[in-house]
């Protein structure tokens, strides 16, 4: 590492994000940090400069049919932007709205958390205590109309601008659900969303469970909080932190899970670009979690630093989550258990341009705090458990293209991580794919595998490392002997 570290307060005006890596339709996660514009130093490149001025003059005057001026300049930065890499992006006005309200975890909805299946819309699972939730809206339903409107090829993102809208206003969605001869009609009103982040529970006596979805601005608030209500309760033997299929967000509240459970000052994550402001260490301090100043870490229970620990990760554990999980398993504090991680190493600093529009600019490369560059290659869990939603389909950084290749970390003692140690590609993955497999059950339930192997092991008991060796065995007869 080089050059002067900045104090807390500045870096936060200087971080970017680790964004997602995957769409989950109304729970975009993304952090963004407005940053000063700076003065390019670099020679203006005239001649290219009149080669795009030709192309764009001879589609003005040749094309089929008249283009205006903005769309094609638009398209032009768009393009420019995103032949960077998977994560680089332009904002134009809305997105950039768009961006904002996810990071704050608030908007005017349904409730519905959604992807695409097939080409339309397919419901991920509705959020607790939402009009979805409560007009009987489950997993696995297609939503095949918005109002009048098919969703069969409509973009994620349109679909779920049609859905929010603002509170006290209806909608009516036709639904397509398994074992159901015709489409389900419904109609629902828009309330204001408020999405929690962290979910808790006690598995049972002695044994917490806490669930974080994504990183948002009140992400560290709501896992203290958790914790605080464990120990009202009593000691805990065991806790499981559950960042499946988590995409990331917020790089601060990555900082500020990981400093809950690590000691004061230890390294959580650095990062490393072509300028000084992309260069920062960042312990597990106050001042890297916390930009308001609160500190909602200052009375937990001495016991949340030595409790064991599981962290469990899949295929769509991503960006921030993979630095928690990462800096976890480098100080030894949990036991990492699950599936290889999406693969996301790189921070995201957002630039607000005039007219409310903005550039998403991939800026530094993150390092676990041994040096580990998880670049296109993903977390390594320590004990790897398979309970099947992780096929060789799964879209991991490593099949997206442009992806940046793995360097060595600076300043690393050793890094074992190659460029091309990849994951089977999968094919036709497109931006922001980090989560597309979707669960076939809800994370915490009864019937999760995984979850039930990291209760195993803090327990002392064996792990079964996949569903298949259950199935394996099963498909063998008792031995028995006859009299």
């Amino acid at each position: 590492m080089t050059g002067k570290e900045p104090s807390g307060r500045d870096k936060w005006k200087k971080a970017g994000l680790v964004g997602l890596g995957t769409v989950l339709g109304v729970l975009l996660s993304l952090n963004f940090s407005a940053i000063a514009q700076r003065e390019a130093k670099t020679p203006i490149p005239y001649e290219d400069l009149q080669l795009l001025s030709a192309v764009f003059g001879k589609i003005k005057s040749d094309y089929v049919e008249a283009v205006p001026d903005d769309k094609l300049i638009k398209e032009a930065i768009n393009g420019m932007v995103r032949g960077l890499d998977p994560h680089s992006d332009f904002l134009d006005a809305e997105a950039f709205k768009e961006l904002q309200v996810s990071t704050q975890g608030k908007f005017g909805g349904l409730g519905i958390e959604v992807g695409v299946e097939d080409g339309v819309v397919r419901v991920v699972s509705p959020i607790e205590d939402t009009p979805a939730f409560r007009a009987g809206i489950k997993a696995g339903d297609l939503i095949v109309k918005i109002d009048d409107t098919a969703t069969r090829g409509l973009p994620l993102g349109k679909a779920v601008e049609k859905m929010r809208g603002k509170p006290g206003t209806q909608i009516v969605l036709t639904v397509v659900r398994k074992d159901v001869d015709h489409p389900l009609t419904f109609t629902l009103t828009r309330e204001e969303i408020n999405v929690k982040s962290v979910r808790a529970k006690m598995l049972e006596p002695g044994y917490g469970y806490i669930r974080i979805r994504n990183f948002q601005e009140r992400t560290g608030e709501d896992l203290a909080k958790a914790l605080k209500d464990f120990y009202a309760k009593g000691d805990l033997k065991g806790l499981v932190l559950d960042v499946r299929s988590d995409p990331g967000g917020l790089l601060n509240q990555a900082v500020a899970v990981s400093a809950a459970f690590l000691p004061k000052d230890a390294l959580v994550v650095y990062t490393d670009g072509r300028t000084p402001d992309s260069r920062m260490r960042l312990s597990a301090t106050k001042e890297n979690y916390s930009r308001r100043g609160d500190d909602w870490f200052k009375d937990l229970p001495a016991a949340v630093k030595k409790v064991p620990m599981v962290v469990l990760v899949d295929g769509g554990t991503a960006s921030a989550s993979e630095i928690v999980a990462g800096a976890l398993q480098d100080h030894k504090r949990a036991t990492v258990i699950g599936n290889q991680t999406f693969g996301k190493g790189s921070v995201q600093t957002i630039v607000q341009l005039g007219n409310h529009a903005g550039l998403k600019l991939t800026t530094a490369r993150y390092y676990t705090p041994s040096g580990r560059s998880i670049q296109a290659k993903g977390i390594e869990p320590d004990i790897a458990v398979d309970d099947g939603r992780d096929s060789m389909n799964r879209i991991r950084e490593a099949n997206l293209e442009h992806h940046l290749e793995v360097p060595n970390a600076p300043g690393a003692k050793t890094d074992d991580a190659k460029p091309g140690a990849t994951s089977p590609k999968a094919g036709g993955a497109s931006k922001g794919d980090a989560a597309q497999a979707f669960p076939r059950f809800e994370f915490g339930a009864d019937d999760d595998f995984q979850l039930r192997q990291a209760m195993n092991h803090l327990k002392g008991l064996p792990v079964i490392a996949s569903t298949r060796a259950i199935a394996a065995n099963a498909a063998v007869p008792p031995t028995t002997a006859k009299p």
